[in-house]
């Protein structure tokens, strides 16, 4: 299995020079499981644009794309209405919500207001694509593969869920947006235990957390550090960056989190790892 970053920041996203390491997109990562020549893609922020190009550009042809949501929040779903294999009208597109089953009421409702006419020249049902609206339970097996999900805290939005994968005879865990609150939320350990891969939101700093930011549903990248090693992880990747962080600051936060856990990374836009 390979995960590939398509965007990595948070809340909005940013460009500049001083940004071109990490990049400026919002949240989207590519899953290929390799066994079966699958993707399936996590959140569709800005970074799903350049994502989409490459599926084209590639001649990647499968029958349904799924695409997965932590949560609905902007930065998650703006990259959407530029996501091009959606104007495919021989291509299907699944739009996932797990944890979620019975929850929600209008979950095409959450895109196609995005693309009123008074926001974007055009409508979601004009795209061409061929699109599925899925709302899943805690613990599904989706063509083949098992992914598990989980409620966390998420301040404002009816919470995030994290993403549990396990296929190929590894596990991948995805926990973005979620803030621990009153020390580090324990089922959120349990998830992610001996996971081979964790990506971790670690938005702020300990003292930027506890000093302006507490209660914004986020976590501070030492947060994530200290999930990893309870969780027993095998290896930790940091993301949703925080827009004001540039390459020189996220750099010393690196080398700063690797004084710990000297295998883990703070995730860049077009890194692709195996898990």
């Amino acid at each position: 299995m390979k995960v590939k970053f398509y965007g990595v920041r948070g809340s909005l996203p940013v460009c500049g020079r001083e940004f071109e390491k990490y990049g400026g997109n919002t949240s989207c990562f590519r899953i290929l499981r390799e066994r079966v020549n699958r993707i399936a893609i996590v959140d569709a922020g800005t970074g799903i644009r350049n994502l989409g190009k490459e599926i084209v550009e590639n001649g990647i042809n499968q029958n349904i794309i799924n695409i997965v949501f932590s949560h609905f929040h902007w930065d998650h779903i703006q990259g959407f209405p530029f996501f091009q294999p959606a104007y495919n009208p021989l291509q299907r597109i699944g739009i996932l919500a797990m944890g979620r089953q019975g929850k929600i009421k209008d979950l095409k409702g959450i895109f196609s207001t995005q693309m009123q006419e008074d926001y974007f020249p055009i409508q979601m049902e004009m795209m061409g694509a061929q699109f599925e609206f899925l709302s899943y339970g805690d613990e599904e097996v989706i063509q083949g593969a098992r992914v598990s999900s989980i409620p966390q805290f998420h301040k404002q939005s009816g919470g995030s869920y994290g993403f549990r994968l396990d296929d190929e005879g590894v596990s991948l865990v995805i926990c973005t947006d979620l803030e621990h609150v009153n020390g580090i939320d324990q089922d959120i350990v349990e998830f992610a235990r001996d996971a081979d891969l964790l990506i971790h939101d670690g938005q702020y700093t300990k003292q930027e957390y506890e000093n302006k930011f507490k209660g914004w549903g986020h976590s501070s990248w030492e947060h994530a550090v200290e999930v990893a090693i309870k969780a027993n992880v095998k290896r930790l990747i940091i993301t949703h960056h925080d827009p004001d962080h540039n390459d020189a600051f996220l750099d010393d936060l690196e080398k700063q989190c690797q004084k710990i856990l000297p295998n883990a990374l703070f995730a860049k836009e077009g890194m692709e790892v195996s898990v």
